[in-house]
């Protein structure tokens, strides 16, 4: 029986997200034959579900995409908190996105995307739609998987960044901080910081004391060392702002005419130390460029998997790497959740054990 899948990419692209479409294509030309799969390509993420911005896409687009980063479908951030929500525009997105699924005859949908994703992407399933996510983000904060993909490269990359700070700062005797994107989980600046050889990592999950980290700095200084690196979380909050709630943060930062705390803590710590400080911001080239060889890997299996959850007809699940082993979970456990850093875990340690400071 001929299977019609929809796919859609949303939220921030990543590297990966072609090789999975690849992997999903490939392996489902391969299970059922191409004349019983037809893919529908699904433009700009759900606002292409809402809108009905879909087009039928051939077996020949699907070849030489491996190792291209970005996506080929492109994407655009849709919150989950307006997908319920009837605006100006009188649009009510999930009645939409439902018709577009019906007028598009579609078995299945394939969601690629993170949190805010598969927040919407259980919401369609209790919907009643065939809905399979697989887990995208550099953040790595998807709960119930090991890994996301998109996460090794932007690791690699800011690993990078790191090593050519560490010359820099040696040269110049600065304290350097690498602003390193994670607003509420720190998996990529924390596996970054270690790989990096960061000397101070700070994250969301660990509110930090400037004075505890301009002890750091300076027991470095004093010891000889005439540079320090800190790798900084751009979710990150000090001891104080963690008792505040969320909105609060926010609006005394809009009022200090910041969003991130990195350049209020290189101020803090030249202020406090007398030591040159200075910051550095690789943002979106985090996100872009070719997947590492681990991430075209993932993907391809994340990818595969799909395909075989489609030829089973199962659906309302998210694909994963469950104790190093590729399976599923159902959306209904894992849609709304983080994975946070475990401030005792094994990671955390590992870099404590090195004379990591984590500014606490």
């Amino acid at each position: 029986m001929k299977k019609r899948i929809g796919i859609l990419t949303s939220g921030g692209d990543c590297p990966g997200l072609n090789a999975t479409i690849r992997g999903v294509a490939k392996a489902c030309y391969e299970m059922m034959g191409e004349d019983n799969v037809e893919i529908v390509g699904i433009a700009e993420g759900y606002y292409g579900l809402i809108n009905n911005i879909c087009r039928d896409m051939k077996p020949e687009e699907f070849s030489g995409i491996l190792t291209r980063g970005g996506t080929i479908l492109g994407t655009k951030r849709q919150p989950f908190k307006m997908m319920q929500v009837i605006g100006d525009d009188n649009v009510d997105k999930v009645k939409n996105m439902k018709e577009t699924y019906k007028k598009q005859k579609l078995d299945c949908l394939l969601t690629l995307g993170g949190n805010g994703t598969h927040k919407t992407s259980r919401l369609l399933s209790d919907e009643g739609l065939n809905v399979i996510g697989l887990p995208k983000t550099i953040d790595n904060d998807i709960y119930g998987t090991d890994v996301t993909f998109g996460f090794h490269t932007a690791v690699d990359i800011a690993t990078d960044a790191l090593d050519r700070l560490h010359t820099t700062a040696n040269s110049h005797s600065r304290i350097l901080l690498c602003e390193i994107m994670g607003n509420k989980a720190g998996w990529l600046t924390l596996n970054a910081g270690i790989a990096g050889g960061a000397d101070i990592i700070l994250i969301p999950e660990i509110p930090y004391d400037i004075d505890k980290v301009c002890e750091s700095v300076l027991k470095r200084s004093e010891s000889g060392k005439n540079f320090s690196i800190v790798a900084v979380a751009e979710g990150v909050f000090d001891q104080n702002e963690a008792q505040l709630k969320k909105k609060e943060r926010a609006r005394l930062r809009a009022e200090a005419g910041i969003t991130t705390a990195t350049n209020r803590i290189a101020a803090q710590i030249q202020s406090k130390t007398g030591l040159e400080t200075r910051t550095c911001v690789p943002g979106h080239m985090l996100r872009g460029g070719s997947p590492s060889a681990y991430d075209r890997i993932l993907a391809t299996r994340f990818g595969v998997r799909a395909a075989q959850l489609i030829a089973a007809d199962k659906y309302g699940v998210s694909v994963a790497m469950i104790n190093a082993k590729i399976g599923e979970n159902p959306l209904s456990e894992v849609a709304g959740k983080t994975k946070f850093v475990d401030p005792q875990g094994n990671y955390v340690i590992t870099a404590r054990d090195l004379g990591v400071s984590f500014g606490d």
